[in-house]
């Protein structure tokens, strides 16, 4: 069993975050746990010092390490980790916890209004209206708004996102197909569910194809130009998984040349995306800025993993929730 943590008296929280009022929302919880919040990556390098307990996500940087003769234990803000060195973390006997979960409702909820908007044109009606056009009827089928009933959604990840976009989605009377890892928990609210090899013989089924799938080395570019390729010409995808699941210079041609109707992209390779990138001047694509995660109750859900996290560890309890080390 641990070591557990100090006493709550004994024990200094710092919360590190360019934006997430995380302080202040952990102040309303009334623990008193004393706990400082930082806004750079400056000023966390500099306060490191005097913490127990870490809560953050994208200022780390493993050579923060030696700047942290105290830290037990790091609580991500986020679902990802990849940015933490796991061995570096071992040796030095620090655990680590993800906030995989805290965003389900949002991002799963982005994805279903990106995939209304994207049968709905509602982006080139905001374009629309920006340039004062009232865009008239329209004759042919393949560009008018469509319906998604009977429509065939492809999730590709069935977690705790994908499992609620499936709901969703069968809220307007889609069809829901989906891979996951462990087929053998059920299909959930998903019509059927395949293990990630089957891939390739469901993409030509689908209408919409969104990933929420995590990164690894597995889903690195997994959208490529042969699966893009696979897709039918009137599909759509939607991404709110990272940008490296998807190979950005195929989904730019395949876009560009008609190869698929469109996209939804929440990540990109490179964030922000570079002023000059092509993707922004493409009629038939939709962007969000990584926003789909963004949610007013994001920094209550995490607290609330923190604050179980903390109470195992002063217990001296070897799991933790969403526990990474």
């Amino acid at each position: 069993m641990p070591t557990p943590l100090p006493s709550s008296t004994d024990l200094t929280i710092c919360f590190a975050h360019v934006a997430y009022q995380m302080e202040a929302t952990f102040a309303r919880r009334g623990t008193n746990i004393p706990h400082f919040q930082v806004w750079s990556r400056a000023e966390l390098a500099q306060r490191l010092p005097e913490a127990d307990v870490l809560v953050v996500s994208g200022f780390w940087q493993n050579s923060l390490l030696d700047y942290a003769p105290r830290l037990r234990f790091i609580q991500s803000i986020g679902a990802g980790t990849d940015q933490f060195d796991q061995t570096a973390l071992r040796a030095r006997g620090i655990r680590l916890a993800n906030a995989s979960g805290v965003n389900r409702n949002a991002v799963s909820e982005h994805a279903i209004a990106s995939i209304l908007a994207l049968a709905r044109q509602l982006h080139s009606g905001r374009d629309n209206q920006r340039q004062h056009i009232w865009r008239g009827m329209i004759s042919d089928l393949s560009k008018r708004e469509d319906e998604l009933g009977g429509k065939t959604l492809l999730i590709v990840g069935l977690g705790a996102i994908g499992s609620r976009l499936a709901k969703l989605a069968k809220a307007f009377d889609m069809r829901v197909i989906a891979t996951k890892r462990h087929t053998a928990t059920g299909p959930g609210a998903a019509d059927a569910v395949y293990t990630p090899d089957r891939l390739p013989e469901l993409l030509p089924q689908a209408d919409f194809v969104a990933l929420t799938c995590p990164l690894t080395p597995e889903t690195t570019n997994l959208i490529d130009a042969d699966a893009l390729a696979a897709m039918k010409p009137s599909a759509y995808l939607v991404n709110m998984a990272r940008g490296r699941c998807v190979d950005e210079p195929a989904l730019l041609a395949a876009l560009q040349n008609g190869t698929i109707a469109g996209a939804a992209i929440d990540h990109f390779w490179d964030e922000p995306l570079p002023s000059d990138s092509p993707f922004w001047d493409l009629e038939n694509l939709l962007i969000t800025p990584h926003t789909a995660g963004e949610t007013r109750m994001y920094e209550e859900n995490v607290v609330d993993i923190l604050l179980e996290n903390l109470k195992r560890l002063g217990e001296g309890q070897e799991e933790l929730r969403n526990q990474v080390v």
